[in-house]
């Protein structure tokens, strides 16, 4: 026969269990509320840094709409404590910048800064600079921006395998033809964007050396330098790539403050 156990020792494990659970869920509870505290804190840097976003925009004579700021890493007080965050994301929309009177379209400029240096009281005081060690930026200028600086008339520039085309009317010894071609995209090492169309062939051009030379003539007149806006941040234009959606810019710069106070 089994021995019975008295019932009064079940009521202690009962108790027990209880307390486990009711601290189980005090603990998740305090953990809910400093993940919400931390988040809390990164929201409202994200919100100081885009009101620094937006002033260094304005000093390069750009507007763009609202700054869009993540700062990446967790947990962030702890970074903040450290004075180093690890990656701060700006997307910038609707960027419009002005080079010699010509209105220049970016509609997307992404900006990724790693290694950012800001003691706590720069934070706390807004003196001094947030520095990032790298900044990328990544952006697109539209190809009707593009065509309006080279300022000929019913122009059309694209995409065609992976190569900046053209496309453009044309009078050649009186006969009005459609010129097509390519252009080879150069970057210097100061960041320059250069346009060389010196791949340009038009259906029905008279075969004749006058009517070759004032189509090469025409090819020299819009290959040029394409004057660029000052970037945020002291990026420098590294690579300019043709795609489908415009031509793509990718910039880079180190060592960069982040704030108007840089």
């Amino acid at each position: 026969m089994a021995e019975a156990y008295p019932a009064y020792e079940e009521r202690p494990r009962r108790r027990g269990r209880k307390v486990l659970i009711t601290l189980l869920v005090l603990l998740v509870i305090l953990a809910g509320l400093l993940v919400a505290a931390d988040r809390i804190s990164a929201g409202v840097a994200e919100r100081a840094i885009a009101d620094e976003v937006t002033k260094e925009v304005a000093k390069q004579d750009a507007q763009s709409s609202a700054p869009e700021v993540e700062v990446g890493g967790f947990p962030f007080l702890t970074q903040v404590l450290d004075g180093r965050y690890e990656r701060i994301t700006i997307k910038l929309r609707d960027v419009q910048g002005s080079v010699r009177g010509d209105a220049v379209s970016l509609p997307t400029l992404d900006v990724d800064a790693r290694n950012v240096r800001a003691s706590l009281d720069t934070l706390r005081t807004r003196q001094g600079d947030v520095v990032a060690e790298t900044v990328d930026g990544t952006g697109t200028i539209t190809y009707d921006s593009l065509a309006k600086l080279l300022d000929r008339p019913g122009l059309t520039l694209g995409e065609r395998d992976g190569k900046l085309a053209v496309t453009a009317p044309v009078d050649i010894l009186g006969q009005k033809l459609t010129v097509t071609g390519t252009a080879e995209v150069t970057v210097s090492k100061e960041g320059k964007v250069s346009l060389s169309f010196n791949d340009l062939d038009a259906e029905g051009l008279p075969n004749i050396p006058l009517a070759r030379i004032m189509l090469n003539n025409y090819a020299k007149d819009i290959s040029v330098d394409v004057p660029l806006p000052a970037l945020p941040f002291q990026l420098v234009v590294r690579e300019v790539k043709p795609l489908p959606g415009g031509l793509a810019v990718t910039a880079a710069a180190e060592n960069v403050p982040i704030n108007s106070a840089g």
